[in-house]
């Protein structure tokens, strides 16, 4: 037989339960109060997150066309030493001929 179905003497047949605990309205109120500074809390993170990862693409956006400007000016700097080296090497001035001072003006 099972344990629970077998009667003794001097013991209540019915069986008596505590109420359940219900949370009150202050409780409730702190608990909402509560819960809403840990959403805003956890926005308030989010945004900061967002706005140091724009600081550093602003950063990464300057350093870029710092070194697009850089390139540029090292472009117009390789043209003009590439255009001295061709001049000295075309066939134009290897037949041009040298010529000495004769005289000097005083």
């Amino acid at each position: 037989m099972n344990r629970q179905n077998v009667l003794r003497r001097n013991q209540n047949i019915a069986n008596y339960r505590a109420d359940q605990k219900v949370l009150g309205p202050i409780s409730n109120t702190v608990m909402l109060i509560v819960l809403a500074c840990f959403l805003g809390l956890l926005y308030l993170t989010q945004v900061t997150k967002t706005n140091a990862y724009g600081y550093q693409i602003n950063d990464l956006q300057e350093q870029k066309i710092s070194l697009r400007d850089q390139h540029a000016e090292l472009e117009v700097a390789s043209a003009r030493l590439q255009a001295l080296e061709r001049v000295k090497t075309s066939q134009v001035t290897s037949q041009l001929v040298s010529v000495a001072p004769t005289a000097t003006i005083r």
